[in-house]
């Protein structure tokens, strides 16, 4: 049986390196997505963003006074500098009376301006590659390898790796206190889960995840991975379950066409798969079944056309009861509802429903749509006497809030409208109130 160790070394360098961004790039989205998940649901996108940012000075302090690239150290001194990003946001939140978002940007700019001023002062001593740190070095992930177990490992890879696993782990052994407290902070205080004590470990995971993936995406590239696959699982998932599944698929789908299409194009990696995770959330603000941009249009349009046939509905069955002699033609009755195009295509697909009959003399409702309309005209008035009765608005001021209003009562809110009226045949102008 073949061993990976040796399936590894029969690939050709090519296939071995895409391979390893792959697998690298994967991992480090997942890692991301998941733990930036549970800052989207808690609205502290923003926070994720400064913590990425602010940890550079903790990274800078960690090099001087270790000398080393270690992720021990860089974990230690980006953990000190998030925490501190968090105690001064919340101090100056607090006590200093700056909002949320105002102390967020002042802390994590000046925490990020003075990472940036320590690296280039200091870089030429402890070998810090300022590129690395910034935007990441994935196109090169399998030049760096560190032998284990007989496999050569990109260095990357051992760097991300465990905290993918700590990631997953911190998620399902503290699945119900996450939940909660993400949901209803004052609920988890109240059954006994430290929501402070959550928040703390919260930043302190986002820390560390964003350390160990500077040297896959840089510290300006994971900002989009904390946020982006979180943001699209949201706008697609109703359940943090399937949200989690969601951002992890997104983190994925990035690392893969991003690394295709760098190739491609002949541009960096790591800010591709940005490009593709920013792609995949705009797709999701149009096409999200729900919260899309485009089903909302759809939405919109439906009610339209539902409000435009049952107007006309409504039209011809008071002209009925006015016992007008006539059929209506089809341009008055398109004319007495506002006309346009959606009047004479409503018109036409309540002929094609059956809802209206269109003879040589002009339209007329069909059983089935003098039914349909008889519903609304009853929702109409009782609409207008509850207005009379309860709320006391003058006659001449109920028949159009009525007329919106009757388009979205339904016969169980009928029936409640009507055993609160002490008067059910007749609506305040006088014309009878078909019945139910």
């Amino acid at each position: 049986m073949t061993t990976i160790a040796e399936w590894l070394a029969q690939l050709d360098d090519q296939t071995r390196t895409t391979l390893w961004i792959f697998t690298v790039g994967s991992l480090t989205n997942v890692s991301c997505g998941l733990i930036g998940c549970f800052l989207v649901l808690r609205r502290m996108s923003l926070l994720g963003d400064a913590l990425a940012h602010a940890v550079l000075p903790g990274l800078a302090v960690a090099f001087l006074l270790s000398g080393s690239l270690g992720i021990g150290y860089m974990f230690v001194g980006a953990l000190a500098a998030g925490l501190l990003t968090t105690l001064l946001t919340q101090a100056l939140h607090k006590h200093g009376g700056v909002p949320a978002d105002a102390s967020m940007g002042v802390v994590f700019t000046s925490l990020f301006a003075l990472g940036v001023i320590l690296i280039r002062r200091f870089a030429s001593q402890v070998h810090i590659d300022t590129e690395c740190v910034l935007e990441g070095l994935l196109d090169y992930v399998g030049l760096n390898t560190i032998p284990v177990a007989g496999l050569e490992l990109p260095r990357q890879f051992l760097s991300i790796a465990p905290v993918f696993l700590l990631n997953v782990a911190f998620i399902l052994l503290f699945w119900k206190e996450l939940k909660i407290s993400s949901f209803d902070p004052a609920l988890s205080t109240t059954m006994s889960i430290p929501a402070g004590l959550m928040h703390y470990v919260l930043m302190a995971l986002v820390a560390l995840t964003a350390v160990a993936s500077f040297e896959a995406v840089g510290s300006i590239l994971v900002i989009a991975m904390l946020i982006a696959p979180g943001a699209t699982a949201h706008l697609l998932c109703d359940r943090l379950g399937r949200m989690l599944w969601v951002a992890a698929g997104v983190g994925v789908i990035s690392a893969i066409a991003g690394r295709l299409l760098a190739v491609q194009f002949d541009t960096n990696t790591a800010g591709m798969m940005a490009v593709v995770a920013g792609a995949c959330f705009a797709l999701a603000v149009v096409l999200s079944p729900r919260y899309g941009l485009a089903s909302k249009m759809i939405r919109n349009a439906r009610t339209s056309l539902r409000i435009f046939s049952e107007d006309l509905l409504g039209m011809l069955y008071r002209l009925e009861e006015l016992a007008v002699q006539r059929s209506l033609g089809r341009g008055e009755a398109v004319q007495a509802v506002g006309g346009g195009l959606l009047a004479h295509w409503e018109l036409s697909r309540l002929i094609r429903r059956g809802y209206v009959v269109s003879t040589a003399d002009g339209v007329r409702l069909t059983e089935q749509g003098r039914r349909h309309a008889r519903g609304l005209v009853r929702s109409h008035r009782l609409w207008e006497a509850y207005l009379v009765e309860h709320l006391g608005l003058p006659h001449d001021h109920v028949h159009a809030p009525a007329e919106r209003m009757e388009h979205y009562i339904d016969e169980r809110l009928a029936r409640e409208i009507s055993e609160r009226l002490s008067d059910t045949e007749v609506d305040p102008h006088g014309r009878d109130i078909p019945a139910d």
